[in-house]
């Protein structure tokens, strides 16, 4: 169970219960091919990772490892909610628990081979990603930011680098520190058949 769906309505759910069906086609379960069916998810340039994140079991099962090949709408819901923005009334406690799920959200979402670390190019395009959809950068400002932001990650990281050194790659303990003072909660949203789902689960 993911751990906002404690804060979605009757209302919310219904709705998304709703959009399930639409895309299932009135199944019991989801495909991949049904998602990429979903036009607004077209141009957004991880697309295959957002996808790919509806059926990655670390996501909806704990200690879960590899991937499915359907979900039920509980699992769709459980998704789902790691794209919310977290509800006003609730304590500091609570509101840090919804970030740091929705950074391991993130952070599995790019982690593709499951072995703990992201590369230094995938936390650019989760930089990237982050800044441009907040709407206050464009593409290229925000572009630009996170090639700074993974240069500084990389000396933070590993310090001075020989050219035949072998960077690792990020830990999430390390994700963790390097987006302390980023802004996710209310800038991870994605759009489902024209209904934007920061604006469907308020």
């Amino acid at each position: 169970m993911g751990l906002e769906q404690n804060y979605v309505s009757l209302e919310q759910i219904s709705l998304l219960h709703n959009r399930f069906k639409q895309l299932s086609q009135n199944e019991e379960t989801l495909r991949r091919d049904d998602l990429k069916t979903i036009q607004d998810l077209e141009s957004n340039p991880i697309r295959s990772q957002i996808i790919e994140a509806f059926f990655d079991s670390r996501n909806f099962q704990k200690d879960g490892v590899g991937s499915v090949e359907e979900i039920g709408f509980e699992e769709f819901l459980t998704v789902m909610s790691y794209f919310r923005a977290p509800p006003q009334h609730i304590t500091e406690e609570q509101r840090e628990k919804i970030r740091r799920s929705k950074l391991r959200f993130l952070f599995n979402m790019h982690d593709t081979d499951n072995d703990g670390t992201i590369t230094l190019e995938e936390y650019r395009h989760v930089v990237e990603e982050l800044l441009s959809r907040s709407g206050a950068l464009g593409r290229e400002t925000a572009k630009g930011i996170a090639d700074a932001a993974m240069l500084e990650v990389a000396s933070i990281s590993v310090g001075p680098m020989a050219p035949d050194d072998f960077y690792e790659g990020i830990t999430f303990e390390h994700f963790l520190k390097i987006l302390n003072g980023v802004e996710i909660e209310t800038n991870m949203h994605i759009r489902f058949l024209n209904m934007d789902a920061t604006v469907l689960c308020k």
